[in-house]
């Protein structure tokens, strides 16, 4: 359109310069001719709108926004509409303690205070998308910087909002799943009532005061010290159990010895070990005595 535009002068001053004396009307011709060439080249430009991959273009005619949108591609549109383009694509925004990792540049981390008093520091992550077909919304009512309107006031609002009904110790363990899930619900029924889509929140981290977390830590070594006891005292129990077993075994073999063996069996025992020395190459066998069972000596 600015072309048009541009057209239009060099069109006005070469009419001029027709109605001026010589020489200088000579040149009213000629840019009278380049006018009307640029003004034609410059609406026929207008006409033209290219719209890029990720994006969509919401058409605007003399103030009054069109619900007809635009997608990625050619489009030949009036050339009197302006065309104001919006990302399509992911997008995240984070808020961190990190002043290299957020969108706002030093600590942005949520500080958040929980049902037992306590301050607790959370960074976050949302990602989301502009919803293609509420563009031309966004535009009218919000404008183009959605993200400082509506994205970070919503979340920090929304994690204060059900951070209160969480203990601190909670938060950083067991219920961090369920709180989690609380805000990712509220975040996204408020981001749809503005054409936005959540696609995910993400809980990067939760810190405590540090006095808390020494007593967390210092509960967490001391139950890792009894799981070790217990573990300990099993093993004890079970050593105490084998030797008991063994030691009855024990008694019960002398037992056995003392009272249910008869001289016969031993007489029986005696003779097949003089057999297997008698079976031995290096062995000389010496008999000393008359008895019921006889001495035997090796000299190996």
């Amino acid at each position: 359109m600015l072309i048009a535009i541009l057209g239009l002068i060099i069109l006005v001053v070469g009419i001029v310069l027709k109605r001026s004396p010589e020489p200088s009307n000579h040149f009213g011709k000629l840019a009278t001719t380049v006018g009307v060439v640029v003004v034609v080249l410059g609406l026929l430009l207008s006409t033209i709108k290219i719209i890029d991959p990720g994006k969509v273009g919401v058409q605007v005619l003399f103030g009054k926004v069109q619900d007809q949108v635009l997608e990625s591609g050619l489009h030949f549109i009036n050339p009197a509409v302006e065309v104001t383009t919006f990302s399509v694509q992911t997008e995240n925004y984070t808020m961190s303690a990190k002043s290299s990792e957020g969108q706002v540049e030093g600590d942005d981390a949520i500080r958040v205070l929980s049902s037992d008093g306590l301050e607790v520091t959370i960074d976050l992550s949302v990602l989301y998308r502009l919803n293609p077909a509420k563009a031309p919304f966004i535009l009218q009512n919000i404008g183009e910087k959605y993200e400082d309107k509506i994205v970070r006031p919503v979340t920090r609002t929304a994690i204060r909002d059900n951070a209160v009904n969480y203990q601190a110790v909670d938060l950083y363990s067991i219920k961090r799943e369920e709180f989690q899930g609380k805000i990712n619900k509220t975040i996204t029924d408020n981001f749809a009532k503005n054409g936005l889509e959540v696609q995910q929140i993400l809980v990067r981290n939760i810190s405590l005061p540090a006095t808390v977390k020494a007593s967390i830590e210092s509960k967490i070594n001391a139950e890792q010290d009894a799981q070790k006891m217990q573990f300990v005292l099993q093993k004890e129990r079970q050593e105490a159990d084998r030797k008991r077993v063994e030691a009855q075994g024990i008694a019960d073999y002398q037992k056995i010895l003392s009272t249910g063996l008869t001289d016969k069996q031993l007489q029986y025992q005696s003779i097949l070990a003089q057999k297997e020395i008698a079976l031995s190459q290096n062995t000389k066998i010496i008999i000393m005595g008359g008895g019921k069972n006889p001495i035997m000596l090796s000299d190996k």
